[in-house]
């Protein structure tokens, strides 16, 4: 079956909100604006609850069916934006510099708007649905904020779903995995103390940038000789700072980065392998180290049923050709693991077309994915929930 007729109708609406909250972006919890938006609307779609606060400042809106009774499955957008300067020079970019929606949540939230909108008018389905609107994706863990704060049991949520574009799959196409689906992630700041001095006498110093550079060349061994090569794994060095003066050598050097892996216990033994091959660097020039390693979101596992599931509901509106339920893995993060590790369910992305890449100045949101996206998630609804013939 294809996009829903009534959703089409709505395509102009939603790219409307869309393009209100691309104006407004807001970062991590202080999304303030963007929350009482989607709490607004869901009151005017006559949802049965509208709950603000669920993980400090999420909304949840909930819509019972007139099937009768039945369990609540949750469908999840994520609400923030990223530290960025828009380049797109569209006649609603970012009007607060330094903020935009360069990951495309304003898209996310506005289509869940839009099944909400089209639940709220139809009820053709038994039970509950939760539309769950999240703060802080972009680092702040606010997934484990709602969780935290009860999402999950106070609103009796069995399953949960959630979805992201993807630039570079066509609109109109959806893919997935059984399985991780997007990495763990971890950041860790190398701090490496040496003995500072004249740059015209190094054999005086401990030098520092010197004893970095090594560590980080050798980290990328973590990747080529520590972890099975069956093992997906990512060690990339982000930041490098030390010195002040083109003739000191500093006391100081500081790096910093990200791993990614795909399995809890890959990510335990970088971590691991990370610091012994900092401390023993660091002890070979006499120098002394500081590893801090901050473990932040586990892997985005779907459970294999959810994903059949999914990819059948996937199927049902783009077409058998234009359902991957096979992708790789994506090494980005995403905080909608909390979620899958509280209740079973699935992940799955939306083509955003050839658009510029994720976290990117010039990025937008594809506003031709709106009906597909919106199509998909009623789709769900009503198939999960049961529905009318």
């Amino acid at each position: 079956m294809p996009v829903l007729n009534r959703v089409a109708e709505m395509h102009d609406e939603v790219t409307g909100w869309r393009r209100h909250l691309h104006t407004i972006p807001e970062l991590l919890y202080d999304v303030h604006q963007t929350a009482a938006f989607v709490e607004e609307k869901l009151r005017s779609f006559g949802c049965d609850e509208v709950v603000p606060g669920i993980g400090k400042t999420g909304v949840v809106g909930i819509i019972r069916g007139n099937l009768g009774a039945g369990p609540t499955i949750g469908l999840r957008a994520d609400m923030d934006a990223l530290p960025l300067d828009e380049i797109t020079g569209k006649p609603y970019a970012s009007q607060t510099p330094g903020k935009m929606h360069a990951c495309g949540h304003d898209g996310h939230t506005a289509m869940l708007l839009g099944a909400a909108k089209y639940l709220a008018e139809t009820r053709n389905f038994a039970g509950s649905v939760a539309v769950v609107f999240q703060p802080a994706e972009e680092g702040g863990a606010g997934g484990k904020a709602m969780v935290d704060d009860g999402l999950m049991d106070r609103f009796g949520i069995s399953r949960v779903f959630g979805m992201h574009n993807m630039p570079g799959l066509p609109v109109g196409q959806f893919a997935i995995r059984p399985g991780p689906i997007m990495a763990a992630t971890a950041e860790f700041t190398i701090t490496v103390k040496g003995k500072g001095g004249h740059a015209a006498m190094p054999h005086g110093t401990i030098d520092p940038i010197v004893i970095a550079s090594q560590m980080v060349l050798a980290l990328q061994t973590i990747v080529a000789r520590t972890i099975d090569p069956i093992d997906s794994i990512v060690v990339s060095v982000t930041k490098f700072n030390a010195g002040d003066a083109y003739n000191i050598i500093p006391q100081e050097a500081v790096f910093a980065g990200t791993i990614r892996t795909l399995r809890t216990e890959v990510g335990e033994a970088s971590r691991a392998r990370m610091r012994t091959i900092c401390e023993g660097i660091a002890a070979a020039h006499g120098a002394s180290v500081d590893v801090h390693i901050d473990v932040n979101y586990p892997v985005t596992h779907n459970n294999p049923d959810e994903t059949d599931f999914a990819s059948g509901v996937a199927r049902e509106i783009a077409g058998e050709p234009n359902v991957h339920g096979s992708i790789n893995p994506v090494m980005g993060g995403e905080d909608f693991s909390y979620m899958l590790e509280a209740r079973p369910g699935a992940f799955i992305f939306a083509g955003n077309g050839d658009t510029a890449n994720l976290h990117n100045p010039a990025y937008d949101f594809n506003d031709e994915l709106i009906p597909h996206g919106i199509s998909y998630w009623v789709r769900l609804t009503e198939t999960a929930l049961g529905r009318a013939a």
